[in-house]
Formats: C-alpha cells, sequence, structure tokens
C-alpha cells in the first residue's frame, strides 16, 4: 500500500509543481485569443465550457490504454509504478501539454502540420501518410474489442447469441455511431455525452481504488518486491514494459487528440489543466488498475502474493484476453454485479469515443493537407467515407496484428512530437537558453526514441532479436542512432545560435 500511496502522491505533486514549470516555460499567453474564438466554424472550431474539454480530453486519449495496458505492463513486476509516474510527470504530461499548445499557437493546425513546421516538409508529408495510418489502425482496434465486451454483457441477460451474429451486430451499430460522431460538430454529440462517459471512467477508478484500500491494501505489490522482470517469456523489461504501458505514461496518440480539444478552448490558461491535467488523470488510472490487477488474484493459503497470484492466473488461461478477463472478474467482486457492470460499460464507452475521435482527427488531418475547408457535409463525407473503408477493410485482418503495429506506430508517434516540441522551445526560448529550457523535452525525446528503436528490433513484431539472444545489439543500435540524434540537435543548436549573434 505504501508503493500505491507514495506513487499517487507524487502523481498529483507532479501536476501541481512540474505541470506549472512546463507552463511558465512555454509561457501562455492569456490575453491572446485562441482559434476557437478567431475562426469559429460551428463545426471544429466551437467554444466550450473548459471541463467539458477537460473530460473529453480524458475520455478521447484513454480509451483501453490505461486500463488494459496497465494491467499487462504489471506482470513485468512494480517497476510498472516507476514508469507510471515518472513516464506521466515527465514525458506524457509534457508530450500533451506541448501538442495541445502547439496547435493552439499554430490556429488549431493538426499534428502533421505542427512537427512539420519544426522538422521539415519531409517530415510533415511522412506523418500525413503515417498518422492516418495509426489512427486507423487505432480505430479498428477499438472497433472490435467493445464490439466482443458488448456480445459478454448480452448474454448476461435474454439476448441470445448464435455464431458470429451478435458480435457483427454490435460492430455495425458501433460502425454508425463512429460515422455520426466523425462528420457532426463537435458540440452536438461529443461535447453533449462525452463529459458524461469520462467522469463515469472517474469514478469506475476511484471505487475500485477505495476497495483495495479498504479491504485488501495487505496484498497490495510493493517496490520493495524488487524491479526484476517478472515476465517469463523471453523478452526484457526494456524496452517492452515501456510499449505495453503507454496510454498511461506517454502515448503518441494523444498528440493527434489534443488538437481537437485546442479548437474549442477559450483561453491558453486553460491549458495545464485541460492537457497535462487529463494526462495525470489518466497516469492515476493506471496506477489504479495496475496495482488492482496485481492485488486481486493474490492467495495467501496457496502461497501466491501480489502478481504470482496473476501469473498464475494467465497461466491457467492460455490463448485469452487475459486483461478483459481481469476486469471483469474484477469488477464484479468488489464492486458487485450492477457495480461490475457499470465499470464493464465504462470500459466499453472508453475505446468506443476514443475510437471515433480518432476517425475525426484523421479527417481533420485531410482537410488540412487538402485545404479543403469542412464547414459543408459534403466535403465531412468526401474525406471520411475513405476512411471508414479502411477501417472496414482492417476489420478482417488478425487483431493481434493490428494491436502490436498500433503499438509501435504509437510510440514511434511521440518520438516526433517530442522533437518538434524541442525545436519549437529552442526556438522560442533561445533567451533563456542559459538555462536549456528545451531539456523538458529533449531528455524525454531522446528515451522515447531509445524505446522506439528497441522495441521494433526485440518484439516479435520485429526482428525479433531477443529471440535470437541479440537483445545487446539491439540496444547497441538504438542507442547509437539516439546518440546521432543528439549529436545532429547539438550542431543544429550551435549553427542557430552563431547565426543569431
Amino acid at each position: 500500500m505504501i508503493t500505491f500511496i507514495v506513487a499517487l502522491a507524487a502523481l498529483i505533486l507532479g501536476f501541481i509543481f512540474y505541470g506549472r514549470l512546463v507552463e511558465r516555460i512555454f509561457h501562455i499567453n492569456p490575453e491572446r485569443k485562441t482559434p476557437a474564438l478567431t475562426r469559429p466554424d460551428g463545426v471544429d472550431y466551437v467554444p466550450m465550457k473548459p471541463w467539458r474539454i477537460f473530460l473529453v480530453q480524458f475520455l478521447n486519449i484513454a480509451g483501453l490504454g490505461p486500463i488494459f495496458g496497465a494491467i499487462m505492463g504489471i506482470f513485468f513486476g512494480p517497476a510498472a509504478f516507476l514508469w507510471i509516474v515518472l513516464g506521466t510527470i515527465f514525458a506524457g504530461g509534457v508530450h500533451d501539454f506541448m501538442s495541445g499548445m502547439l496547435s493552439i499557437r499554430k490556429n488549431g493546425a493538426s499534428l502533421p502540420e505542427i512537427v512539420g513546421d519544426e522538422l521539415g516538409n519531409g517530415v510533415k508529408i511522412g506523418l500525413r501518410i503515417f498518422t492516418p495510418l495509426l489512427l486507423v489502425l487505432l480505430t479498428t482496434t477499438f472497433l472490435s474489442g467493445p464490439a466482443t465486451l458488448l456480445q459478454g454483457l448480452c448474454a448476461l441477460g435474454t439476448m441470445p447469441y448464435q455464431g458470429r451474429m451478435m458480435p457483427m451486430v454490435w460492430i455495425v451499430i458501433i460502425f454508425a455511431y463512429y460515422i455520426l460522431a466523425t462528420v457532426l460538430p463537435v458540440d452536438k454529440l461529443i461535447g453533449r455525452f462525452y463529459p458524461l462517459f469520462g467522469a463515469i471512467l472517474l469514478f469506475m477508478g476511484i471505487g475500485i481504488m477505495v476497495v483495495m484500500l479498504g479491504w485488501h491494501a495487505d496484498s497490495m505489490p510493493e517496490l520493495s518486491d524488487g524491479l526484476a522482470n517478472r515476465q517469463n517469456n523471453g523478452l526484457p523489461l526494456f524496452p517492452m514494459m515501456f510499449v505495453s504501458i503507454a496510454c498511461g505514461a506517454i502515448s503518441g496518440f494523444h498528440a493527434t487528440q489534443s488538437p481537437l480539444m485546442a479548437r474549442c478552448m477559450t483561453n491558453e490558461r486553460q491549458g495545464r489543466w485541460i492537457f497535462y491535467g487529463a494526462m495525470v488523470c489518466e497516469g492515476i488510472l493506471a496506477l489504479i488498475w495496475a496495482a488492482a490487477a496485481g492485488t486481486f488474484f493474490a492467495d495467501p493459503e496457496k502461497g501466491l502474493y501480489g502478481i504470482d497470484g496473476l501469473q498464475a492466473f494467465a497461466a491457467a488461461h492460455p490463448g485469452e484476453n487475459i486483461a478483459a478477463l481481469v476486469v471483469d472478474r474484477l469488477s464484479r467482486s468488489w464492486l458487485g454485479t450492477v457495480g461490475g457492470i457499470l465499470a464493464i460499460i465504462g470500459v466499453i464507452a472508453a475505446p468506443i469515443t476514443s475510437g471515433d475521435t480518432a476517425l475525426r482527427s484523421a479527417r481533420l488531418i485531410a482537410a488540412d493537407f487538402l485545404h479543403l475547408d469542412q464547414k459543408k457535409i459534403i466535403n465531412r463525407f468526401f474525406i471520411a467515407v475513405p476512411l471508414f473503408l479502411c477501417v472496414f477493410g482492417l476489420l478482417f485482418v488478425d487483431f493481434n496484428v493490428v494491436w502490436r503495429y498500433f503499438a509501435w506506430t504509437n510510440q514511434t508517434m511521440a518520438v516526433f512530437t517530442l522533437w518538434a516540441a524541442t525545436i519549437w522551445l529552442y526556438h522560442h526560448t533561445r533567451h533563456k537558453r542559459h538555462i536549456y529550457p528545451y531539456l523538458i523535452t529533449l531528455i524525454p525525446a531522446l528515451f522515447m526514441t531509445m524505446v522506439s528503436i528497441s522495441y521494433i528490433l526485440i518484439a516479435p513484431e520485429g526482428f525479433e532479436f531477443a529471440m535470437k539472444g541479440w537483445s545487446w545489439l539491439a540496444y547497441t543500435i538504438a542507442g547509437t542512432i539516439d546518440l546521432i540524434c543528439l549529436i545532429a540537435f547539438m550542431i543544429w543548436a550551435r549553427k542557430q545560435s552563431n547565426g543569431a549573434q
């Protein structure tokens, strides 16, 4: 329990103090008019109340990541707690804040335009392809998963399930909803209902936390148990854990969502609460689910404590979606039948509402590239229909394959965003360069570059270096590329400094 309480306090203090430092370095301007006020269009640029924007942002970035990802991450051991806390404060919160605030400063620009402005036209063109691909992959994963969970809920009642009919029915229903959420004005559906779903997701996590601390505190994992890798699948803790726990620490997907809410904000002062604050809330949610999963299956009578019980449960269910089983059993046991069903509904709503905003973001990215005004609904469908077709086609691809490549593209997107933010900070804080304010993004950029490159070399969906006993070579290659990036940045910065003198 001590580890959990300290970690929870660290996340809150991180928002209060480090979040304020990031805000000060960025140098917000409360007098500067935001895009929602300078170019309202009644569709995407729509002023909304800050509390609504916060809950929508939280729900947009959450999805299954801080729940499923945290559950799978705790398999690696208590080291997961460190990554959730440090990643959220020093990487994820900074990443989300910078992507959202840069969008405001660039008139509501989408991620490829933000990153391309700092890293060059070549990167901009690449991200115009790469980013929609990421969003389509995410939408596909967040479509089939909820359909399966909804099928499970129906099995509890009187609705019959025959063959594959029921999941396909739910897929059609969710897909129809995606179409509406993608093309309707942001305040008609997303702004109206998402705050409620966001509140449900938060209260669900609080309920799990209260039960855990009140009745199961003695079984909770502790850092004193050791930081060694508890997985026995031959894959190293680094970088595998840092990709498994993505949305609960840092996720490139968030940078595609922040511009959506940047177009609805009415004052730059709201940025720390909406962007950094939503990421901290997601970190707290990930912390709760990681601790709960590592606590629930403890069985002292069988000599199973903390994570050992979770490992035993997973071993007894080979080939099944362990994270989904954990959510189902834990929620029903700790929150009762009604509370458990409400909790599962919250888990279902999170990926659905992230999937539709992913498609909305993809539409806006394409619109920015094509310079196609989105006031007319026919223009929105012109871009959205090809995206819908891509998602539908990917439904016939193995879910595990789609998810694996989404995980890597997700963290790679964070790398590009952090490097772009570093360049922007250097340009706009040059007069303060003696204190190197751009370190707040440079350090996480270097770290995530190492994670992304080593992951694609080590992971089974990559070059499988770990299975071949070549993990050392993967780290050497990733470290070398990381060093080259740092040297290139230093050379560029020196040239910029000399040119300004």
